[in-house]
C-alpha cells in the first residue's frame, strides 16, 4: 500500500482533498466493475436519462464491492489522514453515473447532510472516499467539482453563526468561493475528501458514461460530537492537525 508523503498531508490540510492514482489493484476493480454492470442493467436509467443518476446500495449485500472498499485498502488509505483504528467500514456505497450529453456547469458547491436524519441530526461524515470507476483525465468527462480549502472556510462559517446554523444553510453554507477545480483521473484512482469540502456535480460533454464509487465514513463516535465536527475541521484529523496551513 502506498504510504502517503508529508507534501500529500500538507496538501489535504490545506486543499481538503488528495487523489492517490492507482490505488485499487486490478482484480479487485474489474470485479467491482462487474457487479456495477449487473446494478445498472437491473434497473437500467433508460435511454432518456441524462446527467446524474445515483444507485444507494447496502454492502453487506454485494461482496465485490464490498471488496472495493476493504480488499481496496480504502480503510487504511483513510486512516493515514486520520488515525490508525478510528474509522468504520461504511454500510452503504453510492455508485454514481454521469450520462452524456450533459452540459452543466455547477454554480456553487454544497455539502451533504440536509434534509437532516430521522432523529433531527445533520447527515455529516468524516470522510467521503471515492473510486473513479472510469477514465475521467480530462475535464467536463462528468468529473466532481470541488472548492478547494472550502472545507476550512465552513468550518468558520458554523464557528462564527454556531453548529446549528446548518440548518438554516441548508448544505450551502454563504462562503466567499474559490475558484473550483474538477478532480481528474484514471480508473482505480481513489478521492479522499473532507466531509465540510464543498463539491458539485460537474458537466458531462464526452462520449463515455462516467462512473463512481463513493463511500461515506465515519470515525468512531462520530454521531455524538457533530456539533464540534462542523467548527473544528481537524477534530477527527489527527494526522493533519499540526501540518503547516
Amino acid at each position: 500500500m502506498l504510504q502517503l508523503t508529508e507534501a500529500q498531508l500538507e496538501d489535504f490540510g490545506r486543499n481538503g482533498y488528495l487523489v492517490i492514482p492507482s490505488a485499487i489493484p486490478s482484480q479487485i476493480l474489474s470485479s467491482a466493475s462487474s457487479a456495477i454492470d449487473d446494478v445498472i442493467k437491473s434497473s437500467s436509467p433508460g435511454a432518456e436519462i441524462r446527467g446524474p443518476r445515483n444507485f444507494f446500495l447496502e454492502l453487506e449485500h454485494s461482496a465485490p464491492l464490498r471488496a472495493l472498499f476493504s480488499e481496496g485498502l480504502l480503510l487504511a488509505y483513510g486512516e493515514q489522514l486520520t488515525a490508525q483504528g478510528i474509522l468504520e467500514m461504511p454500510w452503504q456505497i453510492q455508485v454514481a453515473l454521469n450520462i452524456p450529453p450533459f452540459p452543466h456547469r455547477p454554480a456553487m458547491p454544497h455539502i451533504d447532510g440536509f434534509p437532516p436524519e430521522s432523529d433531527g441530526r445533520p447527515g455529516t461524515f468524516t470522510m467521503l472516499v471515492g473510486v473513479l470507476m472510469s477514465e475521467q483525465r480530462d475535464e467536463d468527462h462528468g468529473n466532481l467539482w470541488v472548492w478547494p480549502g472550502t472545507h476550512l472556510l465552513n468550518a468558520e462559517y458554523f464557528r462564527t453563526h454556531g453548529a446549528d446554523s446548518f440548518f438554516e444553510a441548508r448544505g450551502y453554507p454563504p462562503i466567499e468561493l474559490p475558484e473550483p477545480i474538477q478532480i481528474r483521473g484514471g480508473t482505480g484512482d481513489v478521492l479522499l475528501a473532507h466531509y465540510l469540502l464543498g463539491h458539485n456535480i460537474g458537466g458531462n460533454t464526452s462520449s463515455g458514461v462516467r462512473r463512481a464509487a463513493y463511500f461515506r465514513v465515519k470515525a468512531k463516535g462520530h454521531d455524538e460530537r457533530w456539533r464540534e465536527i462542523l467548527q473544528d475541521p481537524f477534530l477527527e484529523y489527527e494526522a493533519i492537525r499540526n501540518k503547516p496551513a
